[in-house]
């Protein structure tokens, strides 16, 4: 495996015995990337080849986790090595999306996508992808009574839409002068530009900001409604984390968010991305009956049950790698007995 880092994954393969090389791959800035960035990923590529190259010299298939890497395995590959691409997210940047879609056409690379929406933006590209909702462990499960606690957890960006939430906060707290709100997470690779601004906005206000948290789990069960109010989202793991653990989720109806939320049966969608709009949601489901909190938390529970569980995702991942693995077998069959006809 190629990594970009030394983090909590690097322990784990090595207990399973596993090759593990170091990657370069950034960091670049969240959204539109700069000049520097341009030049920093050129240079990123060289090396990303050899690194790929090495690994793949007795490789059967290559799974590449990330957009900034399918060139490099574009190039390694050539159509030769079957490539399996996880798809996270929407690529927004034109050339990011050129680069990506190129290199899938360039290898015949198979596509799976965190949801519909994001796989839409891969149709035109391939012809054999699939859909895999993220899959998480379970989270410790407990009961809200009432809706005091509200928060946004993620990394602190536009597209996240932590400036929406505390203008949110603004506007509910003259009606709900109890609720406390909290914004979990830091911005990365220190453009601090926009956590600055959302601070600001948060000045004088009932807005308490955690910073970075490594125990999600930790974080959900202090919460008794999650507001995810990003501008663009592929599915939103944070979200399926709340089903387990019970807490009520709120969320701009963007992306894969709809595909995961059905309306007043496992959360709430708000249709309009503004400030205002949101208040009104959020002020709306906290004077819910408690009776219908409670049945929707229940829903989305056994929605997590029945889809998003880890194992679940593990199981669809490996049946996709297997039936890539068995057209490679034939395609090989095929190709030794068209030779064995011509000699």
């Amino acid at each position: 495996m190629a990594l970009p880092g030394y983090g909590p994954l690097v322990p784990q393969l090595h207990q399973l015995g596993a090759v593990i090389a170091s990657i370069p791959c950034g960091p670049y800035r969240s959204g539109a990337k700069s000049i520097a960035d341009l030049l920093r990923f050129s240079s990123d590529l060289r090396a990303q080849r050899r690194v790929v190259g090495d690994l793949a010299r007795d490789a059967d298939l290559i799974y590449v986790n990330g957009p900034r890497l399918l060139p490099a395995a574009a190039l390694v590959s050539r159509g030769r090595i079957p490539i399996l691409f996880h798809a996270h997210s929407h690529i927004e940047q034109g050339l990011a999306w050129r680069l990506a879609s190129g290199s899938i056409r360039r290898s015949g690379a198979t596509v799976i996508a965190c949801s519909q929406s994001v796989l839409d933006n891969f149709r035109e590209c391939t012809r054999a992808a699939a859909v895999i909702p993220n899959g998480v462990a379970e989270m410790p499960f407990r009961e809200r009574n009432r809706i005091s606690r509200i928060g946004v957890i993620g990394r602190i960006s536009p597209e996240k839409g932590q400036a929406e939430f505390v203008r949110a906060a603004a506007a509910l707290q003259a009606e709900f002068p109890c609720a406390r709100f909290v914004v979990c997470g830091t911005p990365l690779f220190g453009d601090s530009t926009y956590d600055e601004s959302v601070r600001a906005l948060a000045r004088g206000l009932p807005v308490d900001f955690l910073g970075w948290r490594d125990e999600i789990a930790t974080v959900l069960s202090e919460l008794d409604l999650l507001v995810v109010p990003s501008k663009q989202e592929g599915m939103g793991r944070v979200i399926i984390e709340a089903f387990s653990a019970g807490v009520p989720v709120v969320a701009f109806a963007v992306g894969g968010i709809p595909e995961v939320i059905r309306e007043e049966e496992t959360g709430f969608l708000v249709r309009e991305r503004t400030s205002e709009a949101l208040a009104r949601r959020i002020g709306e489901i906290m004077s819910s009956d408690p009776d219908t909190i409670q049945r929707i938390v229940l829903n989305a529970r056994r929605a997590w049950e029945h889809d998003y569980t880890l194992a679940t995702y593990q199981n669809r991942i490996m049946q996709v790698i297997q039936c890539m693995g068995r057209r490679e077998a034939a395609a090989q069959r095929a190709a030794s007995v068209a030779e064995n006809i011509r000699a």
